[in-house]
């Protein structure tokens, strides 16, 4: 059995192409401090220091039958390393763009929603005053049609009216609502 520790890179290679476990220790127990301090480096974070390199070993491992090493083993594991961490920080910038896209986007349409919010309070007070400015039989009718949702029957019944007298006083009161409102909104489509 071959003392792992003697033997070059070229060596170490060629056996872990075979599939030697012990030589595939040996090259991590070798160069696994050199990448963990490059990554360290660039990194600023262990943890994540430590899974890039972790994930260049395993893929070592995986892609053992397709290394073309001309015996600087030391020069591909850096250069492997390297486009990990490049594709890592181009991949961080878009995620930093999205994120902030998403942030301005979150802004702004908060803002709307707000302003929407508003808009939609003040009409809905506009729309209670015109059906407090309606006649009150009119009003009574229309409150108790749209506001309590009683049929026409039941109105008619608490009222002691007919049926036809409740449909006219609300479509009366539609028609009246609908021309206040139409004033109010006619600006806002212009």
């Amino acid at each position: 059995m071959p003392n792992f520790q003697n033997l070059s890179d070229n060596e170490l290679i060629a056996l872990l192409r075979e599939g030697d476990a012990a030589a595939y220790t040996e090259i991590y127990d070798r160069y696994f401090q050199l990448m963990f301090l490059f990554a360290y480096k660039k990194l600023h974070d262990e943890e994540l220091a430590k899974d890039f390199v972790q994930d260049l070993f395993t893929q070592l491992w995986v892609k053992r039958l397709d290394i073309l090493v001309d015996g600087n083993l030391l020069q591909y594991l850096y250069i492997s390393l390297r486009s990990r961490l490049l594709n890592y920080f181009s991949h961080q910038k878009v995620q930093d763009k999205y994120v902030s896209f998403l942030g301005d986007f979150a802004e702004s349409y908060a803002g709307e929603q707000s302003d929407f919010t508003i808009r939609e309070k003040q009409l809905a007070a506009y729309i209670e005053i015109q059906i407090q400015n309606l006649p009150s039989k009119m009003r009574k009718v229309f409150e108790l049609s749209r506001k309590e949702n009683l049929s026409n029957r039941e109105i008619a019944q608490a009222l002691n009216t007919t049926e036809s007298n409740v449909s006219h006083h609300i479509g009366n009161a539609v028609k009246i609502l609908k021309t206040k409102i139409n004033t109010i909104l006619l600006p806002f489509f212009l």
